[in-house]
């Protein structure tokens, strides 16, 4: 199916911030999703939506969209698109601990072992 000039350009703008994340987890790390937490013990999705804060105090400040040295646009976009990734890993997180106080490492009855990782896939057929 052809895409149209709409959605051509959702694609671009897609792949111009998919490029950037790239750009910036290897430049930087996997600083965003692991922290180091030097002085700051907060989880990596609190630390982005403290970036999130940031960017939106700054535009409200009246540093505008465009600064000269940044896209907020872009930045916004990227944490954005990080905190969507963090806020999966901490509900995927979440789940592997309440399935590991509820059945430990898995279940097992007679000649059947069901380890803790099949309960989880067959759990997330359910979301």
């Amino acid at each position: 199916m052809t895409m149209n000039e709409t959605e051509l350009k959702i694609s671009t703008v897609c792949d111009d911030i998919k490029e950037l994340l790239i750009h910036k987890n290897r430049k930087y790390g996997n600083s965003a999703l692991k922290p180091n937490r030097i002085f700051s013990k907060c989880s990596a999705t609190e630390q982005l939506l403290v970036r999130i804060d940031d960017k939106l105090n700054r535009i409200m400040k009246g540093a505008g969209l465009l600064a000269k040295d940044e896209d907020v646009v872009n930045d916004l976009i990227g944490y954005l698109v990080l905190l969507k990734i963090s806020m999966t890993s901490d509900q995927n997180n979440e789940i592997i601990e309440t399935a590991r106080a509820t059945f430990g490492d898995g279940l097992s009855s007679g000649n059947i072992e069901l380890p803790i990782s099949d309960i989880l896939d067959h759990a997330r057929d359910f979301d």
